[in-house]
């Protein structure tokens, strides 16, 4: 491995993840492969070539399925705490890796280096939460209308869960699928993004390591790597009935209606435009802290990142005094650095996105309060890195309609009670992450009422970016209605039975019908 541009303990940290110049991106398990074109990855942090990935081509492709499918024979046989105890051994693994890990993901996304070892540690929760779950694949009993029998409803493995993940969470959102389906008795076949192959390299060896400790077969945990013609081959397979896919709506779209089309299930994690109400009876200072880091954690690149702040009339002007002094008060560079508060973006393209973004606000007739920008010279170099800006605007605006994927952050004015600023709220076509901030118990419950926020994530007094591994996670409307992680969302990878038994010497049919011989 070459000397990376800004080190932080880089090589290290690639050597110990098994990380090579040049890494073949198809895997089975133990075994790699790929005879398909080199994707290159570069950082964002310094603009550096970190290592290559051969994608994956049909042949390829066709390899995996059937290893997989031959895996899954035998996995879904091994009793669910047993598959836990694989999964408890695989979180280990993470922990022992974490900073390794935290920093490959940092430095090939351009997350600071905490919120890379907190996407590290979010794998290592749901681990947790599968390890205790492998014990509690519950399914329910219930009294028949004829006598001496019983019914009662289980739960089975589907198969092969196809996984296609974005660049935002390069590590994190494999594991909320990929724990919950192993221990559910699924194999799993991942397509990281191509803007952040590495990661997928990474977390497939750590994973292929303890399978093979076990004497496990190849085949349950594997690897795919390209663009979306990779994708694809995964959401048109039959063979592979579960997709879950994280990225933008338009992706979302025609994975959705690709899997639909032949009645396979879809599990889409989409885009959000998700916003804060701020009441007269905020907390200011916790609004502050909630807003600007919703606003320009991981650069803006969070599905669940804060785009709108809906502020009541009355303390506009103090609350946008306050987020103009912290926003100037930002630290901007490498994100490995700790002192610094928001790095890159993911590459240039994004950053074109933005300045864009920033044009169509006052082309619309948006004003700029906190200026925008790209930043070069010393420590800048990769063109990536961009201010944080934001702008007064109108919730109809097109612009505002739309999800940036970036550090752009819009106030929006309301008046009157809090039932107004949740139609703002409401009136976009996303639905993820929402919050409130309030100290009135009354716009708390009204905010969380069933005429309240539409979104599969509400809050009070928090921000609407972070989420814990105990919930369930995901949004509505064209966030595209999946759940991952926590609470009941392991039945989505698993196909549902009903069960009735008789114990008796006679056939009675259900509802009183006779049919004698």
């Amino acid at each position: 491995m070459e000397a990376v541009g800004t080190d932080f303990g880089m090589m290290e940290a690639l050597k110990k993840l098994g990380v090579q110049t040049i890494n073949d991106g198809t895997s089975t398990g133990d075994n790699w492969f790929g005879n398909g074109d080199i994707i290159k990855s570069y950082s964002p942090v310094d603009g550096q070539l970190i290592g290559s990935v051969r994608s994956t081509t049909k042949e390829d492709y066709e390899r995996v399925i059937q290893t997989a499918t031959e895996a899954f024979k035998s996995w879904r046989l091994m009793p669910s705490p047993k598959r836990g105890e694989i999964v408890r051994q695989f979180g280990d693994k993470l922990r022992e890796l974490k900073e390794p890990l935290g920093k490959l993901v940092s430095y090939e996304m351009g997350k600071s280096y905490q919120e890379g070892l907190g996407e590290v540690q979010e794998m290592i929760d749901i681990c947790d939460f599968a390890v205790g779950l492998s014990r509690q694949l519950h399914g329910f009993t219930m009294h028949s209308e004829r006598a001496g029998h019983r019914m009662y409803e289980q739960y089975h493995p589907l198969g092969i869960v196809g996984i296609i993940s974005a660049f935002n969470f390069p590590v994190a959102v494999w594991s909320w699928n990929t724990a919950l389906a192993w221990i559910c008795g699924d194999v799993c076949v991942w397509k990281p993004s191509e803007k952040a192959p590495l990661c997928g390299i990474a977390c497939q060896h750590i994973a292929a390591q303890v399978f093979k400790e076990n004497g496990l077969p190849e085949g349950i945990s594997c690897l795919v790597n390209g663009d979306y013609r990779v994708g694809e081959m995964l959401s048109s397979d039959n063979r592979v009935p579960l997709i879950s896919a994280t990225g933008s709506t338009r992706m979302g779209k025609i994975v959705g209606r690709t899997v639909g089309e032949r009645l396979g299930r879809a599990l889409l994690e989409l885009g959000g435009n998700n916003a804060i109400i701020v009441t007269p009876d905020a907390d200011i200072k916790m609004t502050i802290i909630g807003a600007v880091f919703g606003a320009v954690g991981t650069c803006g690149q969070r599905c669940t990142s804060t785009r709108r702040l809906i502020i009541h009339e009355s303390i506009y002007d103090k609350l946008k005094t306050a987020l103009t002094d912290a926003y100037n008060q930002l630290k901007i560079g490498n994100p490995l650095d700790e002192s610094n508060h928001v790095g890159p973006l993911i590459d240039k393209e994004a950053v074109d996105m933005y300045l864009k973004a920033l044009e169509a606000v006052e082309d619309e007739g948006g004003k700029i309060i906190v200026e925008g920008g790209v930043l070069s010279g010393e420590g800048y170099e990769s063109g990536c890195y961009v201010k944080p800006a934001i702008a007064e605007a109108k919730n109809h605006f097109k612009i505002v309609q739309h999800e940036t994927f970036a550090p752009i952050l819009y106030l929006l004015k309301y008046t009157g009670d809090v039932d107004n600023a949740i139609a703002i709220q409401n009136g976009v076509a996303q639905g993820l992450s929402s919050a409130i901030m309030t100290n009135n118990l009354r716009e708390a419950e009204r905010f969380l009422s069933h005429g309240g926020s539409d979104c599969g994530i509400a809050n009070v007094n928090i921000g609407t970016s972070g989420a814990e591994i105990g919930g369930a996670f995901g949004g509505e409307k064209e966030t595209g209605g999946g759940r991952e992680s926590g609470s009941d969302a392991w039945k989505i990878y698993m196909r549902r039975q009903t069960n009735t038994i008789n114990y008796t010497t006679d056939l009675p049919l259900a509802q009183g019908i006779k049919f004698d011989l």
